[in-house]
Parts: structure tokens; sequence; C-alpha cells
């Protein structure tokens, strides 16, 4: 990585060309000539961009700022995008913005603030971003976050034309928000200059409220949103597509090479991973949330692959696969396997409008509860089991979440708006029933042991029913066979 001049006061671009540049210790250069600096300011080509349209969800942006505005009449309401963070000294994360802000704005931009103003009728939206790099106190190259280190930027001008709201320089906003007057709330988390502003003007409990209400105005998804899940889902089945095409390669090296391959699948398709894959063989599969990838791939074990493709616009899949590395089950991973395909075809079946959330949970537990009366596991009958919640034992989460821009989506939602609500159309959720038998759990036969099972999908509500988002990925354990030798040739 090569290293940056930057000014000694960065955070006052206008007047940097008077101060002194700081060199990064031990870099190379000491300074910056009155010559170079010259030199620098001219010969560069007006690069503005004009006649943008707008981008493809700004109608429902709107719709959802409106939403927004009506909730809270009479209140400035702020919603930052978020800053970078640092992994280690002087490199950084990679920016992903705060969920609420992309969601009402369409930008993924660092630093970037919306802002509703309260007006007579409603609010007065305005976006604060940082305009492009300037030239003549040569920030643009001076400036560690300057446009010839990190790229080109949207000049505000081109940031109203992509995404119909005004924009104005978010360097001047702290300023005004310490001398603004009247009720405030703030998504709070993401920016702390912002929250500094503020300190005085916020309390946690409304701001609370309005985070709980940007998290429940996603629990029904729009036109735009669907279409956007749909997409990572359908990416999300091509990196599964790649895994399974290399597992030779992955038993020579590690779940590394899984976990890396299924990368590359999302990032070439969408903006990341959704979340950390789990790529999980053999008895890793029993951690839930296995996220080392650093064991083993070995042929006659299981994987346990749950991962998912985040599009450019933050919508994610979330879909686990478990798979016999060479291709075949054995009697035992199939008799297991089997069981939670059961218990997820009864809990997909539940998954309608007008049904209670917790209706498919309560479907797909009473089959494992049943399987594992059945195999001896667990004194029956299933209803005392259910009761007494002794299937979790092996079972140990529940079977599925609400999905989009957050893998855990609408995770602030109030419990009466979340698992106590009713489903209905627009609404999109995970099942993902499992069973998991611990390498040590001397409670099951020995055959059992180290064996864990997972079974997920991205399931919508519709109108009539539901529709799988990510049915493009076999289920059954013949298909899944099928479907393996096929890859494989």
């Amino acid at each position: 990585m090569a290293e940056e001049l930057t000014p000694e006061n960065p955070e006052t671009p206008e007047d940097s060309e008077e101060q002194p540049i700081k060199q990064r210790k031990n870099g190379l250069y000491q300074g910056v000539s009155d010559e170079l600096a010259e030199n620098m300011r001219s010969g560069w080509a007006d690069t503005e961009l004009h006649g943008l349209e707008p981008i493809a969800q700004a109608a429902q942006t709107a719709a959802r700022r409106a939403a927004l505005s009506a909730r809270f009449p009479g209140e400035r309401l702020v919603i930052p995008a978020g800053n970078l963070k640092t992994r280690s000294n002087d490199t950084e994360y990679a920016f992903r913005a705060s969920t609420e802000y992309a969601y009402l704005t369409g930008d993924q931009t660092q630093d970037g603030v919306l802002v509703l103003e309260p007006v007579k009728d409603g609010h007065q939206a305005t976006i604060y971003l940082l305009p492009r790099s300037n030239r003549e106190n040569g920030e643009f190259w001076l400036d560690g976050q300057g446009e010839l280190w990190v790229g080109r930027r949207h000049s505000l001008a081109e940031a109203e034309q992509l995404l119909g709201i005004p924009a104005k320089d978010v360097r001047e906003l702290p300023e005004w928000l310490k001398e603004a007057t009247g009720p405030v709330r703030n998504v709070r988390g993401h920016d702390a200059g912002i929250e500094s502003a503020l300190v005085d003007k916020v309390t946690a409990e409304r701001d609370e409220e309005l985070r709980v209400f940007l998290s429940e105005a996603r629990l029904v998804k729009d036109d735009f949103e669907i279409a956007e899940l749909q997409k990572a889902c359908d990416a999300t089945a091509r990196g599964f597509e790649d895994v399974v095409r290399v597992l030779d390669k992955a038993e020579a090296t590690s779940e590394r090479y899984i976990e890396g391959t299924f990368f590359l699948r999302a990032r070439v398709e969408g903006n990341d991973v959704g979340y950390g894959t789990i790529a999980a063989a053999g008895p890793h599969a029993c951690t839930l949330h296995w996220v080392r990838n650093d064991g083993p791939v070995r042929s006659g074990d299981l994987l346990l692959l749950d991962a998912g493709v985040e599009t450019t616009e933050l919508y994610t899949a979330d879909v686990t696969r478990t798979l016999p590395i060479n291709g075949r089950f054995t009697d035992v991973q199939r008799k297991i396997y089997d069981a939670v395909y059961e218990a997820q075809e009864a809990g997909i079946a539940a998954v309608k409008p007008g049904a209670a959330y917790r209706d498919f949970h309560d479907a797909a537990q009473r089959v494992l509860a049943e399987k594992l009366v059945e195999w001896g596991l667990v004194e029956g009958p299933a209803d005392r089991v259910l009761e007494l919640g002794l299937q979790r034992r092996w079972t140990l989460h529940g079977t599925g979440h609400m999905l989009g821009m957050d893998v855990h989506d609408c995770a602030a939602a109030r419990t009466e708006a979340y698992v106590d609500t009713t489903l209905e159309p627009g609404m999109c959720l995970t099942v993902e029933p499992g069973l998991y038998f611990q390498a040590d759990d001397l409670t099951v036969p020995e055959e059992y042991r180290g064996i864990g099972v997972r079974i997920e999908d991205d399931i919508l509500v519709t109108e009539d029913g539901n529709r799988n988002l990510s049915e493009a990925l076999p289920r059954r354990s013949d298909e899944v066979e099928a479907w393996m030798a096929g890859l494989k040739g």
C-alpha cells in the first residue's frame, strides 16, 4: 500500500494549503514544494457528470422517507451512514453504510447523513455528503481520503440527480446541528461526531423509538426489495455450485478453500457476503456459528455451508445446505438429513398470509421432536418434549428470522410486531431447522456423534401462500446427490 502525505489539519480543508504538510512517520517525502503544489492545482479536465438518471429505487426511497415523515411530524430526524472504522494502524475495514441510511436514501457513502427538517406540511429532506476533493488546496492528492488515493466521489450536484434529494456539504452539518432548536431524533451508533453535536438535544428513549420504527418499516418488502432478494438468492445458488465443483481442492487444503470460493462469487456478483460464511465440515457442523473455517475437509463427512451473497444494493440471501463431501450420504447421515428435510417441509408449508409468525417454527420443531422420540433419544410423547423444550438439546436454535438488508433483519422491531405478529404478503423470512449431535454427547448413539445438519431457505410470503426464493438449490437428499454428481461431471 502506498503512503500519502496529509495536511496537519485535514478537518479544515479550505485552509489546508496554508498548513505545513505532515509526513507519515518514516515516509520518504518530507514535504511539498511551492512549485509542486502549484503544478498539482492545474491541468485537470472537468469531469462533472450531467444528465444523470435517478437510481433504480429512487421512487421507493422517497416513499420510505414520506412514511418516516408522517410518523414523526414536527421533529428533526437525523440518520447517519457512519464512518470508516480502523482495522489496524492506518488501514480501515471496508465501509458498509448503516442499514437505516441506505434504506432511506439508496446511497452508500461514508460520512453521509440524511436530515429530515420539519416544515409546515411534513419534512424537507437534505442529504449531507463530502463534496469532490478540493484541488486548489491539494486535498485531492494530499489527504488520505483524497480522490487520488481512494477514488472519485460524486459531486453534490451529481448526488442530487441520482438520489432525488438536495445535497449539502456534510462538513458544515455538526456546527449547524449544535445551533439548531426544536425536537430532534438520531439513529445512534454510527457517527460519533453527529452524536456529539446532538448530545444535549436528544434522549435515548426517543432515539430508540426512531430506530424501532425504521426496523419495523422493513418488515414488509416492496417490489424493488423482493427483486434484490431474489437476485441475492440466485447469486448464492451459483456460489454453492462453485463450492461443489472444488470440493476436491478443499479436501487437499481446508474449509478456507470453501469460504474463499464462495467469497469470489459474492464479490463478482454482489457487494460482499452478507455475513461471515460458515463452512463447517465434519463435527464443526455442530458449532452453529463456525466461522473460523480452518478445519479439514474429509471424504465421508458432511459439509454444512451457510452463506449468502449481499447485492450491490445491500440485500442479502441466507441459505444453508448440508452436503456429503464425497457426494453420497451414509445411511445414518441420510436418516438425520431426511428428518431435517421433513421438518423444513412442514415449516415452509406453515408460511402463508394470516398465519402466526411462530407457526413455521412450531411445525418444524414438532417434526423434530417426533423423530427424537421415534429414535429413542428422549421420552415421549412429542407434546411432552415440546412443552419441556427437551428437543432443544439437539435443535438448539429458532427455526428462522426475518431477512432483508440485514441477515437478521428488523431486529429492533417490537416483539408484538415481529415474533408475535401475523404474516402478510411481502414479508421474507428464513426457514432453517437443524439437528446437531455433538461429538462428545454420550446421550446419543456413537454413530450420530459429530453429525450436524441444517437446511435453510429464504421464503417470501405471497398473496396465496409463499415462494421459495432459493429453490434453485435442491433440498431432498436424493436430489442433492444427483445435483452434486452433475456438477462434478
